[in-house]
């Protein structure tokens, strides 16, 4: 071999250690999560802080493993189920986001990654497609995305989970309001980005269809209720 030939393989391994990828944790579709075999389904808890299961106090299957969300009190002592931990995934494609934190859970990064996939859609009422969403027919569709059947209405969503003191905070949270007049919670987003004067979300406005909005509007500052964690 010429020694030209030597120098060419010399420079083209060192470009391909210099492209080496940093160890960023990758979050993919939960396609790509399915195929690495690295996907697994979450189950969340009511406000008793239990697993959620159905009115007869048996978790619900079926052949495609899909949990079905009631709101029921369970006897305390039930085990909960809890994500296992996800390795890094380092081979990105163009339907990747990157985690912005590290106390932003894997799963809740795909949620959010999901739902902004809809920026754009119309409002629809009792809209569950990207032809229209309701508020919680957004939430609705991006849950049950990742085998999460959540209620189907806002009001029933928000004893889903763990109500939230302002301090707890954080993107993929629950965010309800009350934009009827009455002391009925009735819409839903989910949050984007959280700061100290500040939580942005993503929701199906009825005038704007899919979109991000702000606390510091006015009329969500005016209508704002609670925000709930339903993955922990």
């Amino acid at each position: 071999m010429s020694l030209h030939k030597i120098w060419n393989y010399i420079i083209v391994a060192l470009v391909l250690v210099s492209c080496k990828p940093n160890q960023t944790a990758i979050v993919t579709s939960k396609k790509e999560a399915q195929k690495k075999k690295i996907y697994t389904p979450y189950t969340p808890k009511n406000n008793t802080g239990v697993a959620a299961t159905t009115a007869n106090s048996t978790p619900t299957t079926t052949p495609k493993k899909v949990k079905t969300i009631t709101v029921v009190r369970e006897p305390e002592g039930i085990a909960e189920t809890k994500p296992k931990k996800t390795p890094l995934i380092l081979d990105q494609n163009d339907e990747d986001i990157v985690v912005t934190s590290d106390d932003t859970p894997y799963l809740t990064e795909q949620l959010i990654n999901n739902a902004m996939d809809y920026l754009g859609s119309p409002y629809r009422g009792g809209g569950t497609s990207r032809n229209g969403f309701d508020c919680s027919g957004l939430m609705f569709t991006t849950f049950k995305t990742f085998d999460i059947i959540l209620p189907r209405s806002s009001h029933e969503m928000a004893r889903i989970g763990r109500v939230l003191d302002r301090n707890e905070y954080r993107r993929g949270d629950l965010i309800f309001f009350r934009t009827n007049g009455r002391r009925t919670i009735n819409h839903v987003g989910m949050i984007t980005e959280v700061s100290s004067d500040e939580i942005k979300f993503v929701h199906s406005s009825t005038q704007l269809g899919v979109v991000v909005s702000s606390t510091k509007e006015p009329y969500y500052q005016r209508t704002f209720a609670q925000v709930n964690r339903v993955i922990e």
